[in-house]
């Protein structure tokens, strides 16, 4: 689509304390001829005032600030006039666990706060800005309810035998990417703790960032969950969440199904990190195809390569639906391309990956 001078404006809100970073993200922004910055708050207090004032289509949101937090304000606008908010988080253990929270109240996606004196730094702060600006202004925007508040146990109509029930599975992949968080933890969060099969999970997240998401899970659901090392063994009733800053690969040892780890620069062709793609292919070699791939939602095509090849072997694929997708991309393209065995809505995901293989 080409946009000219007369389409509308996506109108941005800036909050963060740092005046330096207010000026970074303006100037950023602003050097895009569909962004219009309208505002700009020293912290979550006149963040929320200028929020209801200025009715912008997109705040960007740092998380530590004074007089009132990130959180806070997200929470207070989403009160009174909820709004698309990416969240600006730091690269540390406490920075990752309030996105984890911001994003389960109802911010619709998060960037890394990685501006240095580094200009290759500098590059990529400016790119994935504007990536995910753009990305969260075509979001499917809805106030979400945590996972955690709803009945872990399924209801009586979701009983029944998967179509899938019959087909022979000795593992589980999953891949997500924008909207992925909140996905996952609901998705999880409904598989039953005595579920015989492990499950691997790639989604696309930094390395700062995966260790605090694993634990969140593991303290939110009953399945066992944590963060992958070199030479973990997927085991049953385990889910493993693949590190960020490097690949995952999935290789059949005498002992099982075992988890290697490489850096990026082994497979340059993959553009996303950790790639869903080499993940799914590799796992599905390593099971030789008794296999079920899952993609949930999240921009690009990532997963698509993975899911047909596992189709490819006899395995089973299940990929989210638009209606539920936060950005339905991942699981378009398996929808588009084929590869698909069945399509669902978030709420019913857990349930069937809980009854397929069965």
């Amino acid at each position: 689509m080409t946009f000219t001078t007369q389409a509308k404006k996506m109108r941005v809100l800036i909050v963060d304390d740092s005046s330096f970073m207010r000026m970074a993200i303006r100037g950023i922004l602003t050097s895009d001829p569909n962004i219009e910055v309208v505002g700009v708050a020293a912290d979550g207090v006149e963040g929320v005032e200028k929020a209801l004032n200025l009715k912008p289509d997109l705040i960007t949101m740092d998380v530590e600030m004074p007089r009132m937090d990130g959180i806070s304000a997200l929470k207070a606008i989403m009160a009174k006039a909820p709004t698309r908010v990416l969240m600006v988080s730091t690269l540390t253990n406490e920075g990752a666990k309030a996105t984890f929270e911001a994003l389960e109240a109802g911010a619709v996606d998060y960037i890394p706060k990685n501006v240095t004196d580094s200009v290759d730094a500098q590059k990529v702060f400016r790119s994935e800005l504007l990536r995910r600006v753009k990305e969260a202004s075509i979001s499917l925007f809805a106030k979400r309810v945590a996972a955690t508040s709803r009945p872990a146990v399924a209801p009586a109509h979701r009983v029944a035998s998967s179509r899938f029930s019959q087909r022979k599975i000795s593992c589980v992949g999953i891949g997500a990417s924008t909207g992925g968080p909140v996905a996952l933890q609901e998705v999880l969060s409904r598989v039953p703790v005595n579920y015989p099969y492990g499950i691997m999970i790639a989604i696309h997240m930094p390395k700062a960032f995966t260790g605090p998401y694993a634990e969140r899970l593991n303290s939110k659901c009953s399945l066992a969950i944590k963060e992958a090392v070199d030479g973990d063994i997927l085991k049953p009733g385990q889910a493993l969440v693949a590190p960020g800053g490097k690949h995952t690969l999935l290789v059949r040892h005498a002992a099982g199904i075992t988890v290697k780890t490489v850096p990026t620069s082994d497979y340059p062709q993959y553009l996303y990190i950790p790639s869903v793609d080499l993940m799914m292919t590799s796992m599905a070699d390593a099971c030789n195809g008794s296999m079920l791939g899952v993609i949930l939602t999240g921009m690009g095509n990532d997963g698509f390569k993975g899911m047909q090849h596992l189709k490819s072997k006899g395995g089973v694929t299940l990929v989210q639906d638009e209606a539920t997708s936060t950005i339905y991309g991942m699981p378009k393209s398996c929808v588009d391309g084929g590869v698909a065995d069945e399509v669902l809505p978030l709420g019913e995901i857990g349930y069937e990956i809980g009854r397929i293989g069965g």
